[in-house]
């Protein structure tokens, strides 16, 4: 049997390469024979960087910025390319502003900052990058990318004149004007490319407060206010640079930033699969495979709206072959999934289990339910082969 495993991480716990590790070593378990292929996934997200670099023989490079509660974090960012060919510069916003630099006791998307990623940014002119590459993904900030900007030299202006401290989503309320005059002449001569989620909108009924807000430590209180203070920046873009970034696909990527990104610095925002398939040969890999493993954190009626386990659906479906995914969570409309190429779905979890218990033995639960994942399987092959046996017979 031919099996491709092609999952994407979980979130503070496993990296996409580590996940890949684990099923592939549960599938041999029960198919020692088998010919198992790997594919880590990334979406934008934790690994978007490494990921790519190894795909295209670049290099990292550490950086310490200013994370996303304002102290200082390591970081890193990617090249690849030359002075010759072209050099692009490979930046994750996670690794300067992602939700897991962002401590338990701190998590209020109100308060955390994108400035980190503005400091990546002005790391990769300094390099002299010809274009770079942003993943947005895994965020735990919701600033619109003010933070982003403001660390390149944009300034924010409340009713009295008086610059503003990009200090989090919050701080957005009380802008009244931005001022781009003094941003980072380079980024015009530089192409910015940003892999975001297309279906994630700054503002409306599935604006990105209201949709992530919780997940990043937002009361419902909480989402109301930083709901309002992103359409008020929203108005004010609209206002002083005459673009609607409310419901443009991928506006409200990492809290906003896809938003920030495009009305501030001029990128340019695409379906993120757009670009990450340019580097990775999925749809070939499906070709020689009989049988696809995904996997995923969890899995909602969210999990349609352009994460990891669909998307390597709809392209397993081409090619009419089963999909399994693997999960640490099954969540509300679960189900929804069925109807987007996914055949089956099991979270890893053997028992009720605290978050940081998940944590703990995600590993090991991942390797142990890919094991009874692939019997199952073999279950249903040993009494097909019975059931067809049976009508030879007759």
């Amino acid at each position: 049997m031919r099996i491709l495993v092609v999952p994407s991480g979980f979130k503070e716990s496993l990296d996409a390469e580590q996940a890949a590790e684990c099923m592939k070593e549960g599938i041999l378990r029960v198919l020692p024979l088998s010919q198992v292929q790997t594919l880590p996934m990334v979406d934008g997200g934790e690994g978007f960087t490494k990921a790519i670099v190894k795909i295209t023989n670049g290099s990292i490079i550490d950086r310490d910025v200013t994370g996303p509660v304002g102290e200082k974090v390591p970081s890193h960012f990617g090249v690849f390319g030359s002075k010759t060919t072209g050099q692009t510069v490979v930046i994750e916003m996670a690794a300067a502003a992602g939700l897991r630099l962002v401590p338990r006791s701190l998590r209020d998307p109100r308060k955390t900052t994108t400035h980190g990623v503005g400091e990546l940014i002005k790391a990769a002119l300094d390099m002299g990058a010809d274009r770079i590459l942003l993943g947005c993904g895994d965020s735990g900030t919701s600033d619109g990318g003010a933070g982003m900007a403001q660390a390149l030299g944009a300034k924010f202006l409340d009713a009295s004149g008086q610059e503003i401290r990009i200090e989090g989503g919050i701080s957005l309320a009380k802008v009244t004007k931005i001022d781009v005059s003094g941003m980072d002449k380079r980024l015009k001569q530089v192409q910015i490319d940003v892999a975001c989620n297309w279906f994630n909108k700054l503002c409306g009924e599935n604006g990105v407060a209201r949709v992530f807000g919780p997940q990043k430590g937002a009361t419902p209180e909480q989402v109301v206010e930083l709901e309002e203070a992103l359409e008020q920046f929203a108005a004010i873009i609209e206002r002083d640079f005459g673009i609607d970034v409310r419901e443009m696909p991928g506006s409200g990527a990492s809290g906003g930033l896809g938003a920030g990104l495009h009305a501030l610095t001029g990128a340019n925002l695409y379906p993120r699969y757009d670009i990450i398939m340019k580097y990775i040969d999925l749809d070939r890999m499906l070709q020689e495979t009989d049988l696809v493993f995904t996997a995923e954190g969890s899995i909602d009626f969210q999990t349609p709206r352009g994460k990891i386990p669909v998307e390597v659906a709809k392209r397993a479906k081409k090619h009419a072959l089963p999909v399994v995914v693997l999960v640490g969570t099954v969540g509300k409309g679960a189900r929804l999934n069925y109807e987007h190429g996914i055949d089956a779905y099991t979270s890893i979890l053997p028992m009720p289990s605290t978050l940081e218990e998940a944590f703990m033995h995600a590993q090991k639960w991942l390797t142990d339910c890919s094991e009874s994942s692939m019997r199952t399987i073999m279950v249903g092959l040993q009494l097909a082969n019975r059931l067809m046996a049976k009508e030879q017979v007759s």
